[in-house]
């Protein structure tokens, strides 16, 4: 059960990273500028104009993050974009048209539209205002697919936060010949932080995994697993240390006929080491279904995804291997200091 919520929460922490590395991805932006945190909102939109001013700046979006309870059953991400924003690039538009700015209109993910069951020309009141829906589209991250888009001016008015955006992305022009896109991007992330003292410029592919959103859903899920892991951990400390105890005739006999200490060690470890394995083995199985569960449920199958690196199923088998040695630890050592002769004397 430990390395079935190891594998279940990482994966998931995981898949929350690589949406938001989609989220960059699919747009073509290749730096993030935000203040101190991504939930930070103020930063003044007006800075636009000495991001765009640098030479190797293409296009600026600005745009505002938040979280918000749309029904008393359905919250989902908002974002807060103008209606020329280069973000649009990574969307398939189904139905409808996009937003404009200045007036009350959003527009809803496909997942998002199916849970609030609602489409094009259909209305929704967002904090006292009635927003009317324009257009449906499928994102080209699973963050989107389940987001609802609103003009940024909008969204600044009924968050009170006029003036005020999250952050900024940018997209930048070709790198020059003979220079390599890392090397174009650094050269730009300094030029940007130059330009905007008190700001930090961030490679996106970066971004994706510092962020603390995904920060703390790693920290969440390495928390919660290790919880499970010590739980686990005992349990296979107790399992073998009754199985020395009622072994403790064998053992004596062992050592009587030329076994020695770290033969017995090894005898215990082993089995504590199979025990382990076997738990990591059945554990993937058991977190993989949790996945795939939680993959089909429309609350979270925007960021879940049901497959499993090879890299987490390494991961997973070799925290079971070694929670199978340190749970065995003290049993084996009691067991090869057992005497010879009060163990065989052991009833």
């Amino acid at each position: 059960m430990a390395i079935g919520a190891f594998v279940a929460l990482v994966g998931f922490s995981r898949s929350f990273e690589r949406e938001w590395m989609r989220l960059y991805s699919t747009t073509g932006t290749d730096i993030a500028v935000v203040e101190r945190t991504f939930i930070n909102t103020s930063m003044d939109e007006s800075l636009v104009t000495k991001i765009e001013a640098l030479p190797m700046v293409a296009k600026v979006s600005p745009m505002i993050f938040n979280m918000m309870d749309l029904t008393p059953e359905v919250n989902a991400l908002v974002f807060g974009w103008k209606s020329d924003s280069y973000d649009f690039d990574g969307l398939e538009l189904l139905s409808g048209r996009r937003f404009q700015d200045g007036k009350p209109e959003v527009m809803l993910g496909d997942i998002l539209s199916e849970n609030l069951n609602k489409k094009t020309g259909d209305s929704l009141d967002i904090q006292g205002k009635t927003f009317t829906v324009v257009g449906t589209y499928h994102g080209g991250s699973a963050l989107e697919t389940g987001a609802m888009l609103m003009p940024i001016d909008q969204l600044q008015e009924i968050t009170s936060l006029q003036g005020k955006v999250s952050g900024f992305h940018v997209r930048l022009q070709p790198a020059p010949s003979g220079m390599s896109q890392d090397q174009w991007v650094k050269q730009a992330q300094v030029a940007i932080d130059a330009a905007l003292p008190g700001l930090h410029a961030t490679p996106a592919s970066e971004w994706a995994s510092k962020n603390e959103f995904v920060v703390l859903a790693h920290a969440v899920a390495w928390g919660t697993s290790s919880i499970a892991l010590i739980v686990g951990i005992l349990g296979i400390a107790n399992t073998m240390a009754m199985s020395v105890f009622e072994r403790t005739r064998e053992i004596g006999i062992l050592r009587a006929i030329g076994w020695n200490r770290w033969s017995i060690m090894a005898l215990i470890q082993i089995e504590a080491a199979v025990l382990g394995m076997a738990g990591g083995i059945i554990g993937i199985a058991v977190g993989w279904g949790a996945l795939h569960l939680l993959s089909s449920m429309p609350q979270t199958a925007t960021i879940v995804s049901a497959s499993l690196s090879p890299v987490d199923l390494l991961q997973a088998l070799g925290i079971a291997l070694a929670s199978g040695l340190l749970a065995g630890a003290y049993p084996a050592w009691r067991g090869a200091h057992l005497s010879p002769v009060e163990a065989i004397r052991h009833d």
